[in-house]
C-alpha cells in the first residue's frame, strides 16, 4: 500500500466507529426495548396531559423555506473558515492565485443564490 492510503486510516477508523456505535445503539434499544405493545403505551405523551385537538395543524410553507435556507447558508459559510485560516498557506502556495480564484467562484455561487432569493422574496414576510 502507498503511503497516501495511510492518510486516510483516521477518517476509515472514525468512520468504523461512528458506523459501530449507531449499530450497537440500535441493536441494544431493540433488544432491551418493551415488547408488549397496548393502546396506553402506544398513545402519544405530551408532558403528562391527554393530547387535546388534531396534531395535523398547517403551517405556512415560509416557516419550512426559511429554516431549510438557514441551513444550506449555514452550511456554506461553515467553509469560509478552514480557507479563512488556511489563507496563509495558500497564499505561499507556488500558484498564488489558484485557491483565492477557487474561493471567489464559492462566493460568487453562493452570492448568486442568496440574489435569487432575494429576488424570489423568499424571505419577505407578510
Amino acid at each position: 500500500m502507498s503511503d497516501t492510503y495511510y492518510e486516510y486510516l483516521p477518517i476509515i477508523l472514525q468512520f468504523l466507529v461512528a458506523l459501530g456505535f449507531v449499530a450497537i445503539t440500535i441493536l441494544s434499544s431493540w433488544i432491551l426495548g418493551p415488547k408488549v405493545k397496548s393502546k396506553h403505551k402506544l398513545d402519544a405523551f405530551e408532558s403528562g396531559l391527554d393530547p387535546v385537538g388534531n396534531a395535523r395543524v398547517q403551517f405556512s410553507i415560509k416557516y419550512f423555506l426559511v429554516a431549510t435556507l438557514f441551513v444550506l447558508f449555514d452550511v456554506e459559510v461553515i467553509f469560509f473558515y478552514p480557507w479563512a485560516v488556511n489563507f496563509n498557506h495558500f497564499a505561499e502556495a507556488a500558484n498564488k492565485w489558484e485557491g483565492f480564484i477557487k474561493m471567489l467562484l464559492f462566493m460568487s455561487s453562493l452570492l448568486i443564490g442568496f440574489v435569487y432569493v432575494i429576488k424570489k422574496k423568499a424571505l419577505d414576510w407578510e
